[in-house]
């Protein structure tokens, strides 16, 4: 069934601008995720460059609306085979228009914990690990656009449980951050961080179970479930 979504994007196919339309709210939230986790470790995020991050977001809540829209209307007078497909599209974009809704929330974290400009997180092994578990997060948003588009079932179910890992590590580590202590802006600031990262991974796991797994299991991997071929 993934295959032939993708077969959308290059075929003659009545939902091919939609699936153009999902394929470009991927690029989007690839760049914010990345661009929300230099901000997260960091990078000073000028007025312009905010602007340009918040309507990355509008433009994908946009391309939601077009592509659900479009969803429907084939739908409306479609065949029984087009219906998968309707509705994995519309599973698909809510995933991916919530990925820009973390990256943004990432973004906001410094100017909520420390209105003051004052914010340095310390240099110690919490702080490491988020900074391990951002990385690999980042990693895998930058691979998942060629595994939808190859529909690579392989490396999808190699970084799903890569992903699972992340998501037991993520829980672990804010068990840590409130036995610490920190102090509270810090608290708050590493815990809201390692909620909205786990809330990304998440969601791209969503996605990656659109290669892996039946429509009625989306959103759920089962290993012993998914066929070879």
């Amino acid at each position: 069934m993934f295959k032939r979504l993708f077969s959308i994007v290059t075929g003659d196919y009545p939902l091919e601008k939609a699936a153009g339309r999902f394929g470009t709210m991927l690029e989007l939230a690839r760049e914010m995720i990345l661009e929300a986790d230099a901000v997260y470790w960091g990078k000073e995020l000028d007025p312009e460059s905010r602007t340009a991050l918040y309507d990355k977001d509008v433009r994908l809540n946009q391309l939601e609306r077009k592509v659900r829209k479009a969803v429907i209307t084939q739908l409306s007078g479609a065949v029984p085979s087009d219906v998968p497909y309707g509705l994995l599209l519309m599973s698909l974009v809510k995933d991916v228009e919530r990925l820009g809704d973390y990256a943004k929330n990432i973004t906001e974290i410094a100017g909520m914990t420390h209105p003051d400009g004052s914010r340095t997180l310390p240099d110690d092994k919490i702080v490491g690990e988020l900074k391990q578990i951002s990385a690999s997060i980042c990693n895998l948003a930058k691979e998942a656009e060629a595994v939808y588009t190859k529909s690579d079932r392989d490396r999808a179910r190699e970084l799903t449980i890569e992903g699972r890992s992340i998501s037991k590590r993520c829980d672990k580590l804010i068990t840590t951050i409130a036995q610490a202590d920190y102090p509270a802006a810090i608290a708050v600031d590493l815990t809201l961080g390692t909620r909205f990262y786990k809330r990304i991974q998440g969601h791209l796991l969503n996605l990656l179970s659109s290669v892996l797994m039946p429509l009625h299991k989306l959103d759920f991997y089962d290993e012993s479930s998914v066929p070879d071929d």
